[in-house]
């Protein structure tokens, strides 16, 4: 009982005050848009409920928050499905899933000084940025035809969510704290596809709330990273 307590201790100091209450604010905001704007798509509760807590880890350099993201890319799949998202329902279960696959791989590989729970930060050249930028948009172009074939809903930012959501994932799978930055983008762009979504479904203002959350916690996640980045150097 007493190492249990000693576990919950230390569990419960991992996070700073100011990261418990933008993860709290975070919950409460979901949980509240969902009671007045859906109370009928638990996946879409549970999807958002389990990204939001993969982010406040993912803020901490914490290789379960990918994990958390692989189990949120198989619900927001199914979500994007039932709008006929059909490219974030391609991009999140052929690429972003695959990639934080990846990602967690590579974070387990490269723990800073041996501690599991918080990766070594990376630098990418800007060789390295400018393949990735070709890369990106060689993806778009492929996808944006690919999409305009399966008649997906609102195309165009549909198409500069895959450029984003790609960007995101390279920079999470090389450890760069500038993912956050892309995924943060990629909030934004989901945040209009789906309030055009709710426009038509009102249901859906809950996945927009969403978002918005993922939005600040990505910002914070930036933030963090960038701290992160700069004590591992003095070290």
């Amino acid at each position: 009982m007493t190492a249990q307590k000693e576990a919950l201790r230390r569990f419960a100091g991992y996070f700073t005050r100011s990261e418990k209450l933008l993860w709290a604010l975070s919950v409460s905001f979901i949980l509240v848009s969902f009671c007045i704007f859906d109370r009928e798509s638990y996946m879409t509760l549970c999807a958002s409920l389990i990204g939001v807590t993969s982010l406040i880890f993912n803020a901490k350099g914490n290789p379960f928050g990918q994990l958390l993201a692989v189990v949120f890319s198989l619900l927001y799949g199914g979500i994007s499905y039932t709008f006929a998202y059909y490219g974030e329902m391609i991009t999140y279960l052929g690429m972003t899933m695959p990639m934080a696959v990846f990602a967690l791989i590579a974070w387990l590989r490269n723990p800073y000084n041996g501690n599991r729970a918080e990766v070594r930060v990376n630098a990418i050249s800007r060789r390295e940025a400018g393949w990735m930028c070709l890369g990106a948009a060689a993806v778009t172009a492929v996808f944006y035809f690919v999409l305009a074939y399966f008649r997906t809903a609102n195309l165009l930012p549909s198409t500069v969510s895959v450029t984003t959501s790609f960007l995101a994932v390279y920079l999470t799978f090389r450890r760069s704290p500038y993912f956050a930055l892309a995924y943060a983008a990629n909030d934004l762009v989901l945040i209009v596809l789906w309030t055009l979504a709710s426009a038509e479904d009102i249901r859906y203002i809950s996945v927009v709330v969403c978002f918005a959350a993922f939005f600040a916690n990505d910002i914070y996640g930036y933030i963090s990273w960038q701290r992160m980045k700069l004590r591992q150097a003095r070290a």
